[in-house]
């Protein structure tokens, strides 16, 4: 596993206006300009054209963090994935925990927004994840089943290579609570599996799989040296761009563990 495979996922939720979003990419820009890692913010729908504006011609991606299932319609307050794609968001976060408890939102929804997107050429980013009742009744692989299988239903395999998989312990967000490194490999693994089973070990392979959950610069080494762990999906420690920065710098650290255990398992075999 290379730095290239891994993605770094900046979620800046309800913060930040066009103009602080400007400074903060103008800030952070210098700090990941050698980096490897694919780097991804997920920006107010006010702040998309001028963070796509300033992002321009840089390996930074900028996108949105929701929008409609439908092309267009009377649907007052509501945002469709061609304003988006022309603002200049190339991505799309859906199925975030804070849609999913906060606003309600259900996995037939969910999944329409997904097939949407890919209609509207935004790459989805299709966050999953347990609550913490779901956690203590051992339910986690039962829950994470049931949202993988109805939000991509019906995808092709080549659409299915576009998705990335987000898993957010919901129980985790926020709280400075961290699964064990055996526990998000174990979930991540399962992820995998159901992959595999939806669109074939090859398609199941390819789609990258992040966690998110109060991810840190402290964090992140060891979360990242998990075998199934292919990025991390940021919140709050992606508003500043130097500890966002750090997360990106100390995800390299991770990938290269991952690769010298991947190396001594390959010799011993």
């Amino acid at each position: 596993m290379t730095a290239e495979s891994f993605t770094v996922i900046g979620n800046w939720k309800m913060y930040k206006t066009s103009r602080q979003a400007t400074d903060y990419i103008e800030a952070l820009l210098p700090l990941i300009e050698n980096t490897k890692v694919n780097v991804y913010l997920a920006v107010p729908y006010t702040s998309i054209h001028s963070a796509a504006q300033v992002a321009k011609e840089t390996p930074l991606q900028i996108g949105a963090q929701n929008m409609n299932d439908a092309r267009e319609g009377a649907f007052t307050g509501e945002i469709a994935g061609l304003m988006l794609k022309e603002a200049g968001a190339s991505f799309v976060l859906l199925g975030h925990s804070e849609r999913r408890h906060v606003f309600k939102e259900g996995d037939e929804l969910i999944h329409k927004k997904v097939i949407r997107a890919l209609q509207d050429d935004i790459q989805p980013v299709l966050c999953i994840g347990e609550t913490l009742a779901h956690h203590g009744k051992g339910k986690t692989q039962e829950v994470i089943q049931e949202q993988l299988s109805t939000a991509l239903q019906g995808i092709p395999k080549e659409e299915a290579s576009k998705v990335v998989i987000a898993y957010e312990p919901v129980w985790a967000i926020g709280s400075g609570q961290t699964p064990t490194v055996e526990q998000i490999q174990k979930t991540h693994a399962f992820i995998r599996a159901v992959l595999g089973e939806l669109f074939g070990e090859r398609v199941g392979k390819k789609i990258p799989i992040l966690y998110g959950g109060s991810v840190k610069p402290e964090n992140v080494f060891e979360i990242a040296s998990a075998k199934d762990v292919n990025g991390v999906l940021v919140g709050g420690a992606s508003l500043d761009p130097q500890t966002f920065a750090s997360i990106i710098q100390n995800i390299v650290g991770g990938a290269s563990k991952k690769r010298v255990t991947r190396k001594k398992k390959e010799k011993t075999t």
